[in-house]
């Protein structure tokens, strides 16, 4: 734990708003354990697994120093087994990173052959054409969508294709930062393993507890199917994420691919080498990656949403999230690019009473005869901001006259105040209205570059399919009117949920959906935002909370499809 010391007085330790008294000694896990919290452990308390990392909001300085077991965190993150308070005076406030979050709908399911890799022959389990175990009563499988920010996980059970449970919870890599690529440097400079060893602790943990809420064992899960960007999924697999992070931002995979050395970008391990704690045979599959930054979970995104495989078909598909993926197709031709919003609306750290989409977060805001109303996640009271609250409140501030187009408050404001819940120390500043900008010019530039590299305007897109946690609860006349989303009609837009996690479900029931996927990966085309010779432009004009231009102005001159 370290040796106490002399340091500030702490006269309470709170957690989501409860509150005990300190006592100089006490470990934020025996607060933990006062509050009821899930805070994660394996190894008795002893700092040897890892798993019970805690976010640290107020008063770390009252904590004892960080010992050697801690030597892989940064910043407000401390093991909750090893940070035990220095004395009493000051308040500390924690929170364990694995909250749960609001569970984003499965969405489209496509209408897929079911034929999973893993099948009962008589008394037998096999995998493929592999025998792999004798049949114990059931044969289950668990399809993952491992995000930056959330991960979502089904489980499924492959005879019937019934989904038995979809879980949520947050990413507890967040420690080593909250977008890929500082998880990319966190890899280079605190060694790795750590964010690999925390992803498979968390979903082992997931994994225990489905099999004791359905009384299933274990070993009755035969394949564990992935969708996750290029960076999660290759830190997940065990790889070397160094050249993602360095143009031109391709995975070894994607390197070894187009060197003739691989026949595709898709990936397949034993569960068990990872640390997945499933059958001892159970394979880890997953989906191909398409090219750098756009990922596995984009390729999951096509199966759910069958976007690329209509003929004469102009539609797109927009990801929202940390990692931003646009994939649009029109005249023969499919484009895609992945734009580096950040986590400003989820909850990142970027925007001051921003969180993630769980119990208490405001989700939808609304001005009516100049007086706001809100509504939280669950009813109880607000606790914060979350994606589709973030987009409401710009839209009224701006509907309103209260902000303008560039996030400059009126009568020059540093700060608004959101009436109802100004008693909550819910506040919207002039840094988050920025840092909001710039998480929303990716979004623009996204979308943008790749409707007008197919010659499209936004009224000739016939689907828009909007996937995606935030996007999913997202008011869409708002979204449009902040620019965050391309002025598609809005009788146009199909809400497809959790796509990504639909489309690795379809992969987990259909091996020949999967390798459908991986023939049609290979004839999309790859372009990067900053290629663009106006992509400066673009940018800053995307930062103002305005709508997208119904024509996009082409420097080129590429003829528009109608």
């Amino acid at each position: 734990r370290g040796e106490a010391r002399t340091g500030p007085r702490v006269s309470r330790v709170v957690h989501e708003g409860e509150a005990r008294p300190a006592v100089a000694g006490r470990s934020l896990f025996d607060y933990a354990d006062d509050f009821a919290a899930d805070v994660a452990t394996s190894c008795g308390r002893t700092g040897r697994c890892r798993e019970c990392v805690v976010e640290v909001t107020r008063g770390l300085e009252a904590l004892t120093p960080p010992g050697e077991a801690e030597a892989f965190l940064r910043g407000p993150y401390r093991l909750a087994c090893q940070a035990a308070l220095a004395g009493d005076g000051e308040e500390v406030v924690f929170a364990p990173l694995r909250r749960r979050t609001r569970i984003v709908s499965l969405g489209v399911m496509p209408d897929v052959a079911r034929e999973p890799m893993a099948t009962r022959r008589g008394g037998r389990v096999f995998y493929g054409d592999e025998p792999i175990d004798d049949y114990r009563g059931r044969i289950l499988g668990i399809a993952l969508d491992l995000g930056t920010t959330t991960v979502a996980m089904d489980l499924v059970d492959l005879e019937s294709g019934e989904s038995l449970e979809t879980v949520a919870f947050e990413n507890p890599q967040r420690f080593g930062g909250s977008d890929v690529m500082s998880r990319i440097s966190y890899e280079a400079t605190a060694g790795r393993g750590a964010l690999q060893g925390a992803a498979v602790s968390a979903l082992n943990r997931e994994i225990r507890g489905l099999a004791r809420r359905h009384r299933i064992a274990r070993r009755t899960i035969y394949e564990i199917v992935v969708a996750g960007n290029s960076t999660m999924r290759d830190i997940l697999f065990g790889h070397d994420v160094q050249s993602i992070g360095q143009k031109p931002y391709k995975s070894t995979v994607e390197r070894a691919w187009r060197a003739g050395e691989r026949s595709g970008t898709a990936l397949c391990a034993d569960a068990w080498s990872l640390g997945l704690r499933a059958n001892r045979r159970a394979r880890a599959y997953s989906l191909p990656l398409i090219a750098s930054h756009v990922g596995a979970d984009t390729a999951a995104c096509l199966i759910a949403t069958g976007i690329g495989e209509r003929d004469g078909e102009t539609a797109m598909l927009v990801d929202m999230g940390t990692n931003t993926e646009v994939v649009a197709t029109a005249g023969g031709r499919t484009v895609a690019a992945s734009c580096p919003a950040g986590p400003a609306f989820e909850g990142g750290g970027l925007v001051d009473s921003g969180m993630p989409a769980a119990d208490g977060a405001i989700e939808s805001v609304a001005m009516r005869n100049g007086a706001f109303a809100c509504r939280t996640i669950g009813g109880g009271p607000p606790e914060g901001l979350c994606g589709s609250g973030l987009i409401d409140l710009l839209a009224e501030l701006r509907r309103h006259g209260a902000m303008t187009a560039k996030g400059v408050f009126a009568a020059g404001r540093k700060r608004f105040s959101i009436p109802v819940v100004e008693d909550r120390g819910i506040r919207f500043s002039r840094r988050d209205a920025s840092n909001l900008g710039q998480a929303k010019a990716a979004n623009y530039c996204g979308q943008y570059i790749v409707l007008r590299e197919l010659g499209v305007d936004p009224g000739a897109v016939s689907r828009l399919c909007l996937a995606g946690g935030f996007a999913t609860y997202a008011n869409l006349r708002n979204a449009i009117d902040i620019g965050l989303l391309a002025p598609v009609p809005v009788e146009r837009v199909e809400k497809v949920g959790n796509a990504a996690l639909s489309g690795a479900r379809a992969a987990l029931l259909s091996a020949p959906a999967r390798r459908r996927l991986e023939r049609q990966v290979r004839d999309i085309e790859h372009i990067e935002l900053e290629t663009a010779p106006d992509f400066f432009d673009l940018f800053v004009d995307g930062c103002q909370f305005k709508p997208m231009p119904d024509r996009l102005a082409d420097p080129t001159s590429r003829r528009r499809i109608a």
